[in-house]
């Protein structure tokens, strides 16, 4: 075992493995981030901690993994490469490592102008570090945990056992590169990678080929992503705007039907596009899952954390491995 995480047990076991996602709140009470963890534990295998998603301040990926953790549910911190320089992002490895903290995902980060993309003012003028990109990033802890040496050679009384992790978008333009840059962070050191979100399935199952015929599923645990949808609206405006995500039109079309189908009750439109997100989240599930080389899902739940149980149960991923230490 390179952390003896939770997550890494389920990836070894061979069994699929079920992530989820916590975003910490705009805030200072630790009250939204222990009741979300208790909502998700027991439903996934471990839950990403976002890292001031959307370039919005938030509580600390470290310190709310620390909180989530503390409740029982095993985080997966995420550390991105847009805030910090390699001093400090070594320091918080080293800081989450002592706090118990067993794995991270390496991520550039949303640009700064995100913030204040909605109804936020955020911090657009903000300036970004990325001192070193995602791979450099995975290297770097690679380095921590199996040489025990900070990425300048300064060596580590006590390396921090971390089980690395890095993002894939399969579906980025161009798309024909996309297996080469997941070979990138692969033979820089990251043990899982975490997709976004797919929809479109026959084009993640070529893409998947491509990367089966790198080797690459042999030499890492991929996740297959799926954002659950809540709306027609939603999957519209991620199909249209969300870099590296397609939206089939037959996905779009059954929320819309669902949608019409409650007539002028805006609070049964509500319910019954939610019924049809989750249904279509657990179809997708099922397809991800037998795609050659996917060993497991990341769910993301987008502040909509009690769809984890009836999706997880209704795909047959409940109840989730236990194991003896």
């Amino acid at each position: 075992m390179k952390s003896g995480s939770n997550l890494e047990k389920v990836i070894a076991s061979g069994k699929p493995a079920v992530t989820a996602e916590l975003g910490p709140p705009m805030s200072a009470d630790p009250h939204e981030v222990i009741k979300k963890a208790g909502i998700l534990k027991g439903f996934c295998d471990a839950a990403n901690i976002t890292d001031c998603q959307t370039a919005v301040v938030r509580i600390s990926s470290i310190a709310a993994a620390y909180i989530a953790q503390q409740q029982g549910l095993e985080p997966v911190m995420q550390m991105t490469c847009r805030d910090r320089n390699r001093i400090a992002m070594q320091a918080d490895l080293l800081g989450a490592a002592a706090l118990g903290l067993k794995n991270c995902l390496c991520i550039a980060g949303d640009h700064q102008k995100f913030s204040a993309a909605g109804r936020l003012k955020g911090h657009p003028g903000a300036k970004n570090v990325y001192d070193v990109d995602t791979c450099q990033l995975v290297g770097i802890m690679k380095k921590m945990r199996d040489e025990g040496l900070q990425q300048g050679g300064d060596k580590l009384e006590v390396a921090p056992k971390f089980f690395i992790g890095a993002s894939w978008t399969p579906m980025g333009d161009p798309m024909d590169f996309r297996p080469y840059n997941l070979k990138k962070k692969v033979d820089a050191g990251a043990d899982f990678i975490q997709t976004q979100g797919i929809y479109d399935m026959e084009t993640f199952k070529s893409q998947m080929e491509k990367a089966r015929n790198l080797g690459l599923h042999e030499r890492t645990a991929i996740l297959a992503g799926i954002i659950v949808p809540k709306s027609a609206m939603m999957l519209k405006y991620m199909d249209a705007s969300v870099a590296g995500v397609t939206v089939p039109k037959p996905l779009i079309d059954r929320m819309m039907k669902a949608k019409e189908a409650a007539g002028d009750d805006k609070k049964k439109m509500k319910e019954l596009q939610e019924q049809e997100g989750i249904k279509i989240t657990i179809e997708l599930v099922q397809q991800a899952l037998e795609i050659p080389g996917v060993k497991g899902v990341h769910i993301q739940a987008i502040e909509w954390e009690t769809a984890m149980e009836p999706i997880v149960k209704a795909a047959g991923l409940y109840p989730r491995p236990t194991f003896n230490d």
